[in-house]
């Protein structure tokens, strides 16, 4: 019996995984007397027993709750402890469906790591399949098989502790795939080649981070005799569906005339600091006259007078009638200074009257809830902040089945022609140009 099998309540000795949320499972085998404690509260191992799978259990002092979910090589791949980068589920299924992993499969897996990608390839490959997994490293492969052990996968999955490049996988013509996680995969591919099967197709994947490596392990593949070489590199990210933001006609007419009037405020303000601006000027220009003709004593009571009005208007007229200068442009700037607030200049005649002057909007229907918003408003996507998958390459090949040399080559040729190895694909002008060649040699 292995973890991923059917059962419907949870016993004593069962693997479980606890999802306390959407970020946080942790791994757990239901021990007696046993207790766990999160934020989320106090729960008994005790408590899990006899529950069915998926159950939300409440904690022992009230704080929150759990889910006790069946594990699954998706879940685990979430609650593992991470020994080594591990494989995430797009990595994964494209590994399979490459290299055609089905129940009763034989698979080789090289290194063990953190155990995610063993997982899958046990649930994939069933009871009647075989994971042969090899770890360099020595506490890596301890707690690999130790979990493999709790997990009851210790059937299915063959761990071994050895080193591939020096000692090979000591087998023989007998797996159907080969999954490489190696630094220098190429060092290991003539051990390979040797287990992998020679009466069906076989295939082999071998998992590198760096394109300097998938180029090395494309000409040592090629070396060996494998044909179809490919890489890929896999990733997946995620697309959550999100509401539309766009607000109502109504609240959208709201908005802009709330924008509209603070503009309308805005020059407003402008206008009022720049009449204080004129008057200040104004005010010194006219002390300033008013010391001169202090000075001249018999123009002062004129000057404080409305003559020194007149006066002043007098000489403001014939600076009007001076062509351009200077004098221009300072009568011209007194006159603006003088005129009253309705010569200066005003919005456009299309602008929104101020909020004091406007009057307030009639509403033509009740406002709409927040449900009625939400039902609504309608949906777009937006790309998640991460991907899963990693900027890593995975190069697939095949090797092509023996095929038996025919009787008569055998005879002629002895000893030295048994077996012909047919294990790269020629295209198809070569192939016609060898047949050209050999029809055009002398029979021996």
């Amino acid at each position: 019996m292995t973890a991923f099998d059917r059962t419907d309540t949870i016993a004593q000795g069962d693997w479980v995984i606890i999802f306390h949320s959407r970020t946080q499972l942790t791994s757990e085998i239901v021990t007696r007397d046993k207790d766990i404690q999160s934020r989320f509260g106090y729960f008994r191992h005790n408590d899990f027993v006899g529950k069915p799978w998926g159950t939300k259990l409440a904690s022992s002092n009230g704080r929150g709750f759990v889910y006790l979910l069946k594990p699954t090589p998706e879940l685990w791949t979430q609650a593992l402890p991470h020994r080594t980068q591990i494989l995430y589920l797009p990595d994964i299924a494209f590994i399979t469906s490459y290299l055609d992993i089905k129940p009763g499969s034989r698979v080789i897996e090289a290194g063990t790591g953190s155990g995610s990608f063993s997982h899958s390839l046990a649930r994939t490959v069933g009871k009647e399949g075989k994971v042969h997994s090899f770890e360099y490293h020595e506490e890596r492969f301890a707690k690999a098989r130790d979990e493999f052990k709790e997990h009851k996968l210790d059937e299915v999955i063959q761990v071994k502790h050895q080193n591939v490049y020096k000692d090979g996988f000591e087998l023989e013509d007998e797996v159907d795939s080969v999954f490489l996680d190696l630094p220098a995969p190429w060092e290991a591919l003539e051990h390979a080649k040797k287990a992998m099967r020679k009466d069906r197709q076989s295939r082999i994947c071998c998992f590198s981070p760096c394109i300097e490596q998938v180029i090395r392990t494309c000409s040592a593949l090629s070396a060996q005799g494998f044909s179809s070489i490919t890489m890929y590199e896999t990733l997946t990210r995620t697309h959550d569906p999100v509401p539309l933001t766009a607000p109502s006609v109504d609240e959208a007419v709201k908005r802009i005339e709330a924008v509209e009037r603070k503009k309308e405020r805005r020059r407003e303000g402008q206008i009022e600091e720049a009449r204080k601006r004129r008057e200040e000027k104004k005010r010194k220009r006219d002390e300033e006259e008013r010391g001169v003709a202090g000075g001249a004593g018999a123009a002062a009571g004129a000057v404080d007078g409305d003559g020194g009005d007149d006066a002043l208007a007098a000489k403001k007229a014939r600076l009007d009638g001076a062509p351009g200068g200077d004098g221009a442009t300072t009568a011209t700037a007194d006159a603006d200074a003088d005129a009253p607030m309705a010569t200066a200049p005003s919005a456009p005649a299309t602008a929104p009257t101020s909020a004091a002057s406007s009057p307030a909007p009639t509403p033509t229907h009740r406002p709409r809830s927040r449900l009625e918003r939400e039902q609504d408003r309608d949906m777009t996507v937006k790309a998640g902040p991460y991907a899963r998958g990693h900027t890593s390459y995975l190069t697939f090949a095949v090797l092509l089945p023996l095929v038996q040399g025919d009787e008569a080559e055998a005879t002629a040729g002895g000893d030295a022609a048994k077996e012909v190895p047919v294990e790269v694909a020629v295209p198809v002008s070569e192939a016609g140009a060898d047949a050209d060649a050999d029809a055009e040699a002398p029979v021996a």
